[in-house]
């Protein structure tokens, strides 16, 4: 009976369906001495499960801490890009010659002209807002057609 209950639970187990019971129930069948022959190559996996599981590991693992970050060579960086940062925002000295001047005021001059024309063309324009103010006063005038619309629209 012994013997049949084995056999079944090492089907189970090579199924991987046995539960931690079942497998201590084997690893102790296969540590003692009686053990039927047809079954005896089972005996090496089940007692090297048992030398493995009370294997204990005794050397000492060196503990690697986190180096420490070196801050001389994070000033000397910093002094570094505020140089460069210094260097290409230092101001330039004026360099404006009289040629630069010259285009200046031309430059100056003619958009003083455009804007005179503009100026002239808008006042010529004028009357198409009062055009325009005109049109919405008409708008009125529409909604009068169909007075009780617009009661029922207040409500």
């Amino acid at each position: 009976m012994v013997l049949n209950n084995i056999e079944d639970l090492l089907e189970k187990y090579e199924n991987g369906e046995t539960t931690l019971q079942e497998e201590q129930q084997l690893k102790n069948y296969f540590s003692t001495q009686t053990v039927a022959p047809h079954l005896e190559h089972y005996k090496s996996i089940f007692s090297y499960f048992l030398v493995n599981q009370q294997e204990t590991y005794t050397k000492t693992l060196p503990l690697n801490t986190k180096k420490q970050f070196n801050f001389k060579w994070l000033s000397v960086a910093a002094v570094a890009v505020l140089m460069v940062g210094v260097y290409f925002n230092w101001p330039k000295a004026d360099s404006i010659t009289d040629a630069d001047r010259l285009a200046y005021n031309e430059a100056k001059s003619y958009l003083e002209l455009v804007s005179k024309t503009f100026n002239r063309g808008t006042a010529q324009v004028n009357y198409l807002s009062v055009i325009n103010k005109a049109g919405t006063q008409v708008d009125y005038l529409k909604e009068m057609r169909n007075p009780i619309g617009r009661i029922l629209n207040r409500n």
